[in-house]
């Protein structure tokens, strides 16, 4: 049996699951192919790539820190960071009495062009925003706005684009493509090199 493995663009304001008792916006609304799961979450208030495959060797790779996969992010966040809160993050911040492992962060020089959110971020004049991508290699819980509101910086609004070799691309939000037997196979082998480091 072939693997099924997809990424979706998650929008803004869906749960990263498929059923809700409250009756919130899910992943059903969007995903028909059966038994696929989400390899990792993506909170509500944040978009972009999930991978969901119904392999579970594949979703341990994707989600188990010890295989230190990339997770890439783009994060909108309060005021310019100066060079010390990107050293801050760059080196590991500490979250709850646990310290992040390296990032790597750097400051970009434009807004990027993303969808347009359906519900704006709050935009206050005399405070001005700073777009930041975000490389981590571990998944703790809501870990890059606890990181960048840490150093000074709350996070906005937060993207991810990558998960590994597997990019977002010019997926719509909403929208998924399956992953091809190269990505695949490119996510066990970055995993077990990694792993081996």
């Amino acid at each position: 049996m072939s693997i099924c493995a997809i990424a979706f663009s998650k929008p803004y304001g869906v749960l990263p699951c498929f059923t809700d008792s409250a009756g919130r916006p899910t992943l059903a609304a969007y995903i028909t192919v059966p038994h696929v799961y989400a390899a990792g979450r993506l909170d509500q208030d944040s978009e972009g790539l999930m991978v969901l495959t119904s392999d579970g060797g594949l979703a341990h790779r994707i989600t188990d820190p010890q295989h230190k996969l990339p997770k890439v992010y783009l994060a909108q966040v309060e005021r310019m960071p100066d060079e010390r809160a990107i050293e801050r993050l760059c080196s590991g911040v500490l979250l709850a009495g646990k310290q992040t492992r390296p990032a790597q962060v750097r400051v970009l020089d434009q807004e990027p062009p993303l969808p347009e959110r359906p519900v704006p971020i709050r935009f206050r004049k005399n405070v001005p925003t700073a777009w930041l991508e975000i490389t981590i290699h571990e998944g703790l819980n809501r870990q890059v706005r606890r990181m960048t509101a840490a150093v000074g910086h709350p996070t906005l609004r937060l993207v991810r684009i990558a998960i590994g070799p597997v990019c977002l691309g010019d997926l719509k939000p909403g929208e998924w493509r399956a992953l091809e037997e190269a990505e695949i196979k490119a996510i066990k082998q970055v995993s077990n090199l990694r792993k081996m480091t």
